[in-house]
């Protein structure tokens, strides 16, 4: 038995990248691709790496008899079809903004849209999945974390959960620019970023705010937040660079501890003894993980590496809907990096 799934918003790179993971899938059957672009087109010619993909999957309309639907779409979108389709008896991963901030007022504020379906706010599950299982397995919504989230939250997490350092938190972040998504603006031109690398959106950039609510959500206090995004001449990839101050008293050694507790047999997350890159888990699900204290200032150093694509969006909207469904977790994820 297989699960149905769908994909809203196929035509974008997370859509594309979702239809990549989950055609190779062993327990999930792609039932549907929707877009309000390209319909009537076979899926494999409007996303033209996906070869294997069958001709009779074309770009449609509705979600037909799918079981789980994945959301790749603009702000406000999902949470206008998101009743129906529980209703309907369906469950969704969103992997846009829509059910990630709990507090309704929030959505004016970062997003500049009144949210649409604010009663379902509360029962979404924030699919950081390494923190999140027991409420995955239950779940009929998860807001999958942003890009930029989910390597701040992994490189801090450890640290903040074992209340070993304050709640003033620095994230100085950079992403390849299809974290933009499919984005014809001139500042996402090759002549513009080749060669060229620029900080953007601070202090309002839309994912401090979900930054500083699962960080307080992990310390089990409010988190005050600097988040510095920055674009980087590449296509994938992203890193996190974490700053926090050690609580007074807070031995130095048990920071290590923190870590490879942590992340002990989990599958995608590898704690490394130097600092990571994005050439290591390109075109993975992979996050790689280092720590270290600058003694002289009594400073947690917190660096995580992701594909922004893949951990950073669609490989772990999968690796939440394998626990979600009872699947393995690494089930259609288990592929390694592209090297060099």
């Amino acid at each position: 038995m297989t699960v149905r799934v769908a994909i809203v918003g196929a035509t974008g790179y997370a859509g594309g990248e979702l239809a990549r993971l989950l055609l190779r899938h062993p327990g999930v059957t792609l039932v549907a691709a929707v877009a309000r672009s390209h319909r009537g087109e076979p899926l494999r010619d409007v996303q033209a790496h996906l070869h294997g993909a069958p001709a009779s999957l074309r770009i449609g309309a509705d979600v037909g008899d799918a079981e789980v639907v994945f959301t790749a779409l603009p702000a406000g979108e999902a949470a206008k079809q998101a009743t129906a389709w529980l209703a309907e008896g369906r469950r969704l991963v969103d992997i846009g903004s829509d059910f990630r901030l709990k507090d309704p007022a929030a959505y004016p504020r970062w997003y500049g849209y009144e949210h649409t379906a604010t009663a379902l706010l509360a029962e979404a599950v924030y699919g950081l999945t390494e923190f999140a299982r027991p409420a995955l397995a239950k779940a009929r919504i998860v807001a999958n974390p942003g890009c930029y989230p989910t390597a701040s939250l992994m490189a801090l997490a450890p640290a903040l959960r074992a209340g070993l350092v304050e709640n003033d938190l620095i994230v100085d972040a950079k992403s390849g620019v299809s974290g933009a998504g499919h984005n014809v603006d001139e500042a996402y031109l090759f002549g513009t970023i080749d060669g060229s690398v620029r900080p953007y959106g601070a202090p309002t950039h839309r994912h401090t705010p979900e930054i500083a609510q699962e960080a307080a959500g992990l310390a089990g206090a409010p988190a005050r937040l600097t988040f510095t995004p920055h674009l980087i001449p590449m296509t994938r990839g992203l890193v996190a660079t974490c700053y926090a101050t050690l609580r007074p008293g807070a031995p130095t050694a048990e920071i290590a501890a923190a870590y490879a507790s942590t992340y002990a047999g989990e599958p995608f997350v590898r704690v490394l003894p130097t600092f990571p890159a994005t050439k290591q888990v390109l075109g993975s699900n992979w996050c790689l993980v280092h720590a270290v204290v600058d003694e002289a200032n009594r400073r947690l150093i917190a660096v995580a590496a992701i594909d922004n694509l893949v951990k950073g969006a669609a490989g772990s909207a999968i690796q939440n809907l394998n626990v979600m469904c009872g699947l393995p977790e690494t089930a259609g994820l288990d592929g390694l990096p592209l090297w060099p």
